[in-house]
């Protein structure tokens, strides 16, 4: 119950109001069952009219009170829990977001997915309602109170009851850590499978995938229906469990309660009267009983919040220049994925002035786009430092740092926004006009006018419904818009055809021009062939830099060329 003191705790003054909410409520909940036993001794042994009609009133009000003070107390606990849910939900996003991305490629997506709905399960968990039966617990020693003052017996047979019932919910939540640890990570998995269903769906079918990915959903459908029915099963038990245990405490007062009768210890509407407030007290158990489940998943989404909040944050109050030139250096740079034998590279140390242009070469896997996002500053050398105009860029704020890069990702992805929205967010200071022009100058201008919104176009999916050639034509506009002086393009004329390897040349050449600092990954032998230092990263530990005296081999299909 940590989230809940933690939850009360942060305002002290509605937590008391809360308190005292339940305070009034629980205590004229006792006007019901005494309101049994004055009538059963009084009314029904004297029948007097005006002591019934007293009464009725009275626990009427009573009655009204009650809902009243429960009613205030639901409003006070959304009050004290409504924006910490908020928070907490805008905070776990904002994580997600401002992580380096190096500490948050180690949770796999779909574990991502998982927790932010874990979010969704504190919720619930601790929602209003549930804070006031929780609230309610300790309140049933009112009733044990009150039940011996009129019989230290019935007093005694309800506290245990009562007691062990709470004893009993507690260990059935103990009872259901581990399967429901086992449910969120199945849950994970099941969306792996949808994730594949969905996005792989043609490797699934022309590929031959459906017999291989079904035999493992059947795999898995059998794993996670066990373990819902294993919580399925313990809840059941738990709440069967207190159901008994009530019949047994009514039994148990009511055989009590009748040999004190017989004893003339006891008057008859005393001994029911005391059986009603037994139930009263053991009321709030029975309901924390049903919420075992619901407080098992939350306390597994807290535990899993917790592993996302300790992740590393990028800088987001570092160095920020005054003016960047596009001074970019490497030095002794070491860098290796976690479970990985060998680094992908080592001792990598290389100086370029503002202006110089370097193409990155090698094969699949040799690291060159690695190398790009260390650059970027995505994710971090296990060694060694990257320097932008002489100032080590984990030490820089990331935001200002990426404003300085013109950043063409192998694999270009947008935010699920418009057109226009996707540049705003590269560079807010541009107008449609300026957005129109870099567009036509990425080649993408017939798009834009055959879009029936134009700039105003939505993205979905973050892009990946976009046809391959325009989503790689727009990437290349949004990295132009941002005016960076360092260009960072990886595999730019990657899947474009004729005109849109044209568009990547000829902003090269005006990149260039402007006397940017270009550093492009490819293996296109036209931009090869015009290039004039290379990074050969096929070298192994270190990429050795090559000054280019001779050209490389010319495409046999390919007779352009571009000087850079």
């Amino acid at each position: 119950m940590n989230e809940l003191l933690s939850r009360l705790t942060s305002k002290p003054l509605v937590a008391t109001e809360l308190l005292v909410a339940s305070l009034f409520a629980n205590l004229l909940a006792l006007a019901s069952p005494l309101f049994v036993i004055q009538v059963l001794n009084r009314y029904v042994t004297y029948g007097i009219d005006s002591t019934l009609a007293t009464l009725t009133v009275g626990v009427i009000i009573a009655i009204a009170l009650e809902m009243g003070f429960r009613q205030a107390r639901l409003l006070l606990a959304a009050s004290a829990i409504g924006d910490r849910d908020k928070d907490r939900a805008i905070g776990v996003f904002g994580i997600l977001v401002s992580s380096k991305v190096s500490a948050l490629e180690r949770i796999p997506a779909e574990a991502r997915q998982e927790i932010m709905r874990g979010v969704e399960a504190i919720e619930h968990a601790y929602s209003a309602s549930n804070v006031g039966a929780i609230l309610d617990v300790p309140f049933a020693l009112l009733f044990v109170v009150a039940l011996s003052l009129l019989s230290p017996i019935l007093g005694m047979v309800a506290a245990a009851f009562i007691v062990g019932s709470f004893l009993f919910t507690l260990f059935s939540q103990r009872l259901m850590q581990n399967p429901t640890r086992e449910q969120a990570t199945a849950s994970a998995a099941r969306g792996s499978f949808v994730e594949t269903a969905d996005r792989a769906a043609d490797t699934v079918r022309v590929f031959g995938g459906q017999s291989a990915i079904m035999a493992a959903w059947h795999k898995h459908v059998s794993l996670a229906q066990s373990i819902r029915q294993t919580i399925e099963r313990r809840q059941g038990m738990t709440q069967t469990m207190t159901q008994s245990l009530q019949a047994l405490m009514g039994v148990a007062i009511i055989c009590v309660g009748a040999i004190l009768v017989v004893m003339g210890e006891l008057e008859v509407g005393t001994m029911i009267g005391a059986n009603i407030m037994a139930t009263r007290g053991l009321g709030p158990i029975m309901r924390l009983a049903q919420l075992t489940r619901a407080f098992a998943r939350a306390r597994q989404a807290l535990l899993d919040l917790k592993g996302l909040t300790d992740l590393p944050q990028e800088s987001s109050d570092g160095t920020v220049l005054n003016e960047y030139t596009g001074g970019l250096e490497l030095r002794d740079v070491t860098f290796a994925y976690a479970g990985q034998a060998t680094p992908l590279f080592e001792s990598l140390s290389f100086t370029l002035p503002p202006g110089s242009v370097l193409v990155l070469q090698g094969d699949n896997g040799a690291g060159k786009t690695t190398l790009m996002r260390l650059i970027a500053g995505l994710i971090d050398p296990i060694r060694g430092q990257v320097f932008g105009d002489g100032v080590d860029v984990q030490q820089m704020d990331s935001v200002w740092w990426r404003k300085q890069l013109a950043y063409l990702p192998q694999e270009p992805t947008f935010l699920n926004d418009t057109v226009k929205g996707n540049f705003l967010a590269a560079n807010a200071d541009q107008s449609d006009d300026g957005i129109d022009a870099t567009i036509r100058r990425a080649g993408l201008g017939t798009f834009i006018d055959e879009s029936q919104h134009g700039l105003e176009t939505p993205i979905t999916n973050n892009g990946k419904t976009l046809a391959v050639g325009h989503r790689r034509r727009l990437a290349l506009a949004r990295a132009l818009a941002t005016g960076g002086r360092l260009v960072l393009f990886d595999e730019p004329t990657e899947g474009l055809d004729r005109e849109g390897c044209a568009a990547v040349y000829e902003c090269l050449k005006d990149l260039a021009q402007q006397g940017a600092t270009i550093v492009v990954a490819t293996t296109d032998p036209v931009i090869l062939k015009g290039s004039r230092i290379v990074l050969d990263m096929n070298r192994k530990p270190t990429p050795q830099l090559l000054s280019m005296t001779a050209t490389p081999p010319r495409s046999k299909t390919e007779n352009r060329e571009v000087s850079v």
